[in-house]
């Protein structure tokens, strides 16, 4: 049985309002926990947020498909309370699962919002906080963020919701090493050699003994190539000498490498045949069977053959396959490895929705965000962009959509162009866009500045997950200033009653 929240106090468990968090502290947890308290504090919200999050459930596969395991049969797991917690923790900290599982287990004040007892000895594994966090989806974090925002509002006394936003775009890293063509090949092959040591280890399979011994071989032979450099000497005989011995070496790379694919599909097709497994099993090693005869076939096209291979042709990580290679133009950053987010950012500083982009641009995405913040935010009437958002078509579909377009457009400007952009609320809100910026660098120091979760699924999961804590954080920051300023006029009272009973 999984419950939200223990609904029954234990012997020595503080009231999660009771709680006493340090205002003064200039570090990022008891930000985070005064966001979070507050919700709790707050009935009406409290029950909003607890209604979405009792859809946080693990899985079990019925007929094939994922269903959602009963929340009232089965031991109980970790409370959902807890797991939001700990999630929105994890990325307000920029942490990895180490750290949150020290946190749970030794932190105080953390233990006392996740409803233990001082003296309570329950421990969380890592296993666990891993298994738990993951039962999150985009779709249930969008919704605690709509009640988050809403709340945000409230206490800032603006009951209506936000009216206008900035939208912009950053890249989200993915955690990946630098690609190429060779070390992707390898990549492959490890992964096979390691697979095939598994497995017939596993049925009793001869013939992978040396695994090491050969993975070192293939290594040595990357290593050769990776310290090879072409000649830059005038000397054409020198240069083709030296392109020579290039090819040479990727071509050993491929001879050995080959060699090992092939022992490698042998061994496949032998446990299909002859012991019996299933596709299941075979599925991953005919996966990166796949992997490593498209490398060897890039390889030899562009080292051996001279050509270009197609942007569209290439892999930037085996192991993350939706990482995308981006390039936007900044200075000193020449790539960065991973997927486009965009964001909408309120005056206000609260992310109101964000949308991960694969293999979209700016331009192609700007009336779609709008859209789902409206439906998110039925009050959002106005929206500032940078230049990378126009397109004619764009203009024309934001002006029916919104009150207000702040849309500069690229290239030379017509008369009706230079009327709309130098207008007085248009240069305000241009001018106030830049602030957007501030948002993107604090979700980026707070979790955003690389995906530290797997697959496309476990991104999108990581970005709603980071939208949602920097919101809670927000709201801590909030209330954390108003504590700061009761207690500042409480002193200041208290200095002038002294200097009174002094004169």
């Amino acid at each position: 049985m999984r419950d939200v929240f223990p609904a029954q106090r234990t012997i020595g468990q503080v009231a999660i309002d009771e709680i006493k968090i340090d205002v003064r502290s200039r570090d990022d947890i008891p930000l985070i926990l005064l966001g979070l308290q507050y919700v709790y504090c707050n009935e009406a919200l409290r029950e909003k947020v607890f209604a979405i999050l009792k859809e946080v459930l693990p899985t079990q596969a019925v007929d094939g498909q994922a269903t959602p395991v009963s929340a009232q049969l089965g031991c109980p797991g970790m409370s959902q309370w807890a797991i939001l917690v700990l999630g929105s923790l994890r990325l307000c900290l920029n942490a990895d699962f180490d750290r949150i599982h020290e946190l749970a287990n030794q932190h105080r004040t953390l233990r006392l919002m996740l409803g233990l007892a001082d003296w309570d000895e329950k421990t969380f594994s890592l296993q666990t906080l891993k298994d738990n966090l993951a039962l999150f989806t985009p779709e249930i974090l969008a919704r605690v963020n709509q009640a988050v925002v809403e709340a945000g509002y409230a206490l800032l006394g603006k009951k209506n919701g936000p009216a206008a936003g900035r939208c912009d775009s950053f890249v989200v890293e993915t955690d990946v090493h630098f690609p190429t063509d060779i070390n992707l090949l390898y990549d492959a092959m490890r992964v096979l050699l390691r697979l095939c040591a598994q497995l017939g280890e596993a049925d009793g399979l001869k013939g992978w003994r040396q695994v090491k011994s050969c993975q070192k071989k293939l290594k040595k032979a990357m290593r050769l190539i990776q310290n090879l450099k072409h000649s830059t000497s005038k000397d054409e005989a020198k240069k083709l000498a030296k392109a020579e011995q290039i090819a040479n070496a990727h071509q050993k790379f491929i001879d050995r490498s080959t060699a090992v694919l092939s022992r490698v599909e042998a061994t496949v097709a032998e446990l299909a045949s002859e012991y019996g497994a299933c596709e299941l099993q075979l599925a991953r090693p005919k996966e990166f069977i796949a992997h490593a005869r498209r490398q060897i076939d890039q390889i030899e096209r562009r080292v051996l053959k001279g050509e270009a291979i197609p942007h569209g042709e290439k892999v930037f990580s085996l192991f993350q396959p939706h990482t995308e290679w981006i390039n936007k133009g900044k200075a000193g950053v020449p790539v960065e490895l991973g997927l486009r987010v965009a964001v909408v950012e309120s005056p206000e500083g609260f992310i109101l929705h964000h949308q991960v982009m694969e293999k979209q641009t700016d331009d192609q995405i700007a009336v779609t965000i709008v859209k789902a913040t409206q439906a998110w935010f039925p009050c959002f009437k106005a929206c500032s962009f940078d230049k990378g958002f126009h397109s004619p078509a764009n203009q024309a579909v934001l002006k029916a959509t919104l009150d207000q377009v702040v849309l500069p457009k690229k290239g030379k400007w017509s008369a009706a162009d230079e009327a709309r952009e130098t207008a007085d609320d248009f240069v305000a809100a241009r001018k106030a866009h830049s602030g957007v910026e501030s948002g993107i660098n604090a979700l980026e120091v707070h979790g955003l500045d690389k995906c530290l979760d797997h697959g496309i699924d476990g991104f999108k999961r990581y970005v709603a997950l980071a939208v949602v804590s920097r919101n809670w954080q927000k709201i801590g920051q909030i209330l954390r200033d108003n504590e700061r300023e009761r207690l500042a006029r409480e002193q200041e009272q208290l200095r002038r009653r002294k200097r009174q009973r002094v004169a």
